[in-house]
């Protein structure tokens, strides 16, 4: 019998998020001078940066990229990002590798096609709420929550919780 997705959080060391559509609602403004815009939300964020206080590895690997994303990651204490990643199964394994990570340990949010065959890797694939049926089929959780609107929070929250770290450091000043 499969463990029940709450048993397979109490292993969990790191959690690697896609971008577009998962940290972001899949939507971009495009300004008259061609640049794109992204909105984040700041409860995934807060989360996010919880987990790196927390000693949790956060990675960041997406097929998009855009140094404003970068930045507003790298203000969240997050080390590992790869954007305008052309295969995301090898950028993975290059990064369990290189961390010596158990990709059994790893809790993966991704939304699309792109993520399917790295999702298939790890030991909790999960997804928001909206991602496309591909990935909901092969997701152990899918989140209440969409993309874009603390479906990030949701995950990080509830390995937290049941690891007993949710409340331990909170502090007032994350953002």
């Amino acid at each position: 019998m499969a463990k029940h997705f709450k048993e397979i959080m109490n292993d969990i060391t790191t959690f690697v998020f896609d971008v577009d559509g998962v940290l972001t609602d899949s939507s971009v403004f495009v300004t008259n001078e061609g640049e794109i815009l992204r909105t984040m939300n700041i409860r995934d964020g807060y989360a996010m940066k919880a987990a790196v206080e927390s000693g949790y590895n956060v990675c960041i690997i997406s097929g998009g990229s855009n140094e404003g994303v970068r930045v507003r990651l790298r203000n969240l204490g997050i080390k590992d990002i790869h954007l305008g990643t052309p295969d995301k199964v090898v950028t993975f394994k290059e990064y369990t590798d290189l961390y010596n990570i158990n990709p059994e340990q790893v809790l993966y949010m991704g939304d699309d096609i792109p993520d399917f065959h790295v999702m298939k890797l790890v030991g909790l694939p999960t997804c928001p709420q909206d991602a496309s049926p591909e990935i909901k089929n092969i997701c152990r959780y899918i989140s209440h929550v969409k993309g874009g609107k603390g479906a990030a929070r949701d995950v990080i929250e509830q390995v937290m919780k049941v690891q007993g770290k949710w409340m331990e450091h909170f502090s007032g000043k994350h953002d």
